[in-house]
């Protein structure tokens, strides 16, 4: 909010240099996002990077190759599409259109449609925030059952991630011990469509869902 719409577009999107692939093309660059990351907390990175030094000294492999795998993937930063990325600006973080109820899409037919949480009625909705979370403030994610609120109260479920922060939400320790479970077990709870026959065991959609991804025959967006 304390920076304008043109202020953005001005200065971190820039085009794709003539000698990559993509060229001409406008986006927010990979590299800019990295360092807008590891600003916010250069204390916690500088001593990772210590530790790491003296894990290295020590002999200590395995905790070397855990800090390696780590930023191996942290540091993986794509670039971001340029309409993408400012339109996320404008429509979540300054006009509120989700909150407010102004957010217009196109719909299939070529039309403005608007958004309407509300219309949601029987799909399960889970919320997951990290205790933690610098980025996605606490209760940011939360206020959507307030947005979803023909969905019945037994068909919610809100659950905050203690000592987690935005990246160890869905990464890491946390991930496996405290998060992947819950989400398992939801899905599970209300995964209401038919089982198939599959060599004589009966087998969820889910389980079939995830057999097909695994194998590259389908493709799921967010």
């Amino acid at each position: 909010m304390n920076k304008s719409y043109e202020w953005f577009e001005n200065n971190v999107i820039y085009r794709v240099p003539t000698s990559f692939p993509g060229a001409g093309r406008r986006v927010y660059p990979g590299f800019m996002q990295h360092t807008g990351f590891v600003a916010m907390n250069p204390d916690r990175h500088l001593s990772n990077h210590y530790d790491y030094f003296k894990n290295l000294i020590k002999g200590d492999d395995a905790s070397t190759e855990a800090h390696r795998k780590f930023y191996d993937e942290y540091n993986a930063v794509l670039d971001m599409d340029a309409h993408y990325y400012l339109e996320t600006i404008r429509v979540v973080f300054q006009d509120f259109a989700l909150v407010n109820g102004t957010w217009d899409v196109i719909s299939e037919e070529g039309d403005l449609e608007r958004v309407r949480p509300e219309d949601i009625k029987t799909t399960a909705h889970f919320t997951i925030e990290g205790e933690l979370d610098d980025i996605s403030g606490s209760g940011q994610t939360e206020a959507a059952h307030e947005l979803c609120y023909n969905v019945p109260k037994s068909r919610q479920k809100h659950y905050e991630v203690k000592g987690a922060g935005h990246y160890g939400i869905f990464s890491g320790r946390r991930w496996r011990e405290a998060v992947y479970p819950q989400v398992r077990d939801f899905i599970l709870q209300f995964n209401e469509g038919p089982t198939v026959q599959n060599g004589g065991n009966k087998r969820s959609n889910a389980a079939n869902t995830g057999a097909a991804k695994k194998n590259g025959r389908q493709r799921s967006i967010a």
